[in-house]
């Protein structure tokens, strides 16, 4: 209530745009009946009528046990209630870094080290590692020894976490890792990190050139603050034992600055760059790894550098978590009042 004066994402679009409102209730938090009955006598009272259904979410056992307490709700609020979701245990993505502290690595035989840089951005773009893979995020600075693989994730600021890699001693433990015939991956701002160095004319950090790892020869430069946002569907280059296994992946490229790729090999048509034994690659490719061929090219290999079968997953398993939510929310929430919505129409 003490924010609704600057409230830029719910009451003042609302106000804006009188859109409709769904409220969702966590039943899992306890408390149901003041929550719901609370937020809505506390809404401004311009806002309240807009409030169109209420869902009760993550409730555990049968919804079914919880019919009485939907005639409560509806009698006491004059609100529908449009569903009662079970407590769900899909593998959906983490919703934003604070969910790092929260993960436990499992206990595979092939483990994989991502770098945590400070501003660590994208970090999901590694969860379907973690099904067949003990994924580590390292603070810089850790030992990288008994690592099968690196990855240097994407950031939010690539010139100020190159400086921490680099300071921390970070930088010597990806090389020395590379010395010992480890693949590193760089993804986006872990890409421009690979490269010879990275310069900034002041749209990131100060102005200046940092030298990066140098196990690319490319060159990122930030000469203007334009920033590229598309999907992307590509094939990646015959070069190594990973990309040439992947064949043709889609994902999305989020990224600030230029790269001249020197010279280097490409690792996708048109984008990235790959050493000449395909053990170093660098792409803007995020959500590369939620491509099965991507994940199983990687697992494979470092599997079989031990000796060992990666066994590829079914495609139940490969399933896009959001499509499983979508078919649970079908089957416990009324669909039709929803979409009547979208239509300006009220059915209730």
């Amino acid at each position: 209530m003490n924010l609704y004066a600057r409230d830029i994402a719910n009451i003042l679009i609302e106000r804006e745009l009188k859109l409709p409102i769904l409220l969702v209730a966590d039943i899992e938090r306890g408390g149901v009946f003041a929550q719901v009955y609370g937020t809505l006598a506390l809404l401004p009272e311009d806002i309240r009528p807009s409030v169109k259904g209420i869902i009760i979410n993550k409730f555990r056992g049968d919804p079914e046990l919880f019919s009485s307490g939907v005639k409560i709700i509806e009698e006491l609020t004059g609100v529908p209630v449009l569903g009662v979701l079970p407590m769900l245990t899909l593998p959906l993505p983490s919703e934003d870094s604070l969910s790092l502290g929260d993960k436990r690595a499992g206990d595979y035989p092939v483990r994989i080290a991502v770098i945590r840089f400070q501003r660590i951005a994208n970090f999901t773009d590694f969860e379907r590692l973690e099904q067949a893979a003990t994924v580590s995020y390292v603070p810089p600075g850790s030992p990288l020894d008994g690592y099968d693989c690196i990855i240097l994730p994407g950031t939010k600021n690539t010139v100020d976490d190159l400086r921490i890699l680099q300071e921390s001693g970070a930088g010597d433990e990806v090389m020395k890792a590379r010395g010992r015939g480890i693949p590193v991956i760089g993804i986006c701002g872990g890409y421009q990190m690979l490269g010879r160095e990275v310069a900034d004319e002041g749209i990131e950090s100060g102005c200046g050139v940092f030298p990066g790892l140098g196990l690319l020869p490319v060159i990122t430069r930030f000469s203007r603050y334009e920033k590229t946002t598309e999907q992307v569907v590509r094939t990646a280059c015959q070069k190594g034992p990973i990309l040439s296994a992947m064949g043709t992946v889609s994902g999305y490229e989020i990224h600030m600055g230029e790269t001249e790729r020197g010279g280097a090999h490409e690792a996708f048509t048109g984008e990235g760059a790959v050493s000449d034994d395909g053990l170093v690659i660098g792409t803007y490719l995020h959500g590369l790894f939620e491509n099965p061929s991507a994940a199983t090219a990687l697992l494979s290999f470092l599997y079989s550098r031990k000796g060992l079968t990666y066994i590829i997953p079914s495609e139940d398993q490969w399933r896009d978590p959001y499509d499983a939510l979508a078919d649970e929310f079908e089957r416990y929430v009324t669909i039709d009042p929803i979409l009547a919505l979208f239509d300006g129409k009220d059915v209730y």
